[in-house]
């Protein structure tokens, strides 16, 4: 198979450049990285996973199915701005474990939507519907990133086949300990505009250099999250405008969680500060939190066999000590 093309053009890298300068946390990631002794790179080859698509409320989804029929059924939701071929790197793992399904959410990715899916409510709605056109029961739900909050909800808000939360590196508390770069998204209007006009490329490309310690994604992997949002970064910026309201949809409910909830952070995630994973572990009526040590914002990656251990772990018996 011929070798893909960097997905990222001058200009894109130029925009991300200008992104990091001022992104004053970017310094202790790079520093991080440059010291890494754990470096890990995409495997080479064709992807693992066979994405497909489904209609659901409307809307086309992309998703994933494998593993084993018989273990216990892991959900994998898409983080942003990445898609489900992120849990590419661990799929293998899990697949001799676990029933496995992976959805771009609905906005997200490679599946449809646009402002009218940017919120919390919205996302576990049609995750419900999800779930039941797939008739899953007894779910593990594995929720990064854009992916935790819509998980929760799912969970307060929704008559749920959950059985355990695997959360992390998400909004998920008020107020929530934000790294400047959501500071950035949530609060100016002018770097929401920033971020439309210089579009996917400059988005993925930025989040990459201040999400990544030890990792090194592949440019087919880069190219899949670039032409995922491609002209789609302004329903994006409207997710960050409405997250004070959708995080009210949440925070005041957490306690009411009565499911086993394994919370997962980054020592150096900068985006969400590791603050909040402490904060949100108190909230929790069953919990126990895994820090990554010396992992960024994209610990699925960032530490991948550490975090595919924990999900098998968990499933397979941790999940039910608590």
């Amino acid at each position: 198979m011929a070798a893909t093309k960097d997905p990222l053009s001058m200009f894109d890298k130029l925009n991300a450049n200008v992104l990091l300068a001022v992104t004053p946390e970017y310094s202790r990631v790079k520093a991080a990285a440059r010291a890494s002794k754990a470096r890990i790179s995409a495997h080479s080859g064709p992807f693992v996973m066979k994405p497909e698509f489904i209609t659901v409320e409307g809307k086309r989804l992309r998703y994933a199915r494998g593993g084993r029929d018989s273990g216990p059924t892991v959900l994998l939701l898409s983080p942003l701005p990445q898609s489900i071929i992120c849990f590419d790197q661990i799929w293998a793992t899990l697949a001799e474990h676990c029933q496995l399904v992976a959805l771009d959410l609905p906005g997200f990715g490679k599946s449809e939507g646009g402002n009218e899916v940017m919120t919390f409510e919205a996302q576990s709605k049609i995750l419900d519907a999800f779930v039941r056109k797939l008739d899953l029961h007894d779910i593990h739900i594995v929720g990064p990133d854009v992916g935790m909050p819509v998980a929760l909800h799912y969970a307060i808000h929704r008559d749920h086949r959950l059985s355990s939360l695997i959360v992390g590196d998400g909004p998920c508390i008020s107020p929530t300990a934000n790294g400047s770069i959501i500071n950035k998204a949530v609060d100016s209007g002018f770097w929401r505009t920033v971020f439309r006009v210089t579009g996917s490329g400059a988005f993925v490309g930025g989040g990459n250099k201040l999400a990544y310690v030890n990792y090194t994604p592949s440019n087919e992997e880069v190219a899949d999250y670039v032409e995922s949002y491609r002209g789609r970064i302004g329903p994006i910026t409207e997710w960050f405008k409405s997250y004070p309201q959708n995080l009210a949809t949440i925070d005041p409910y957490l306690s009411q969680i009565d499911l086993p909830v394994q919370l997962f952070w980054g020592d150096l995630d900068i985006f969400l500060l590791i603050d909040t994973a402490h904060r949100a572990q108190e909230r929790f009526k069953r919990s126990q939190l895994k820090i990554f040590e010396g992992c960024g914002h994209f610990s699925y990656q960032d530490k991948r066999d550490e975090f595919a251990a924990m999900v098998v772990n968990w499933v397979k018996s941790d999940h039910s000590k608590l």
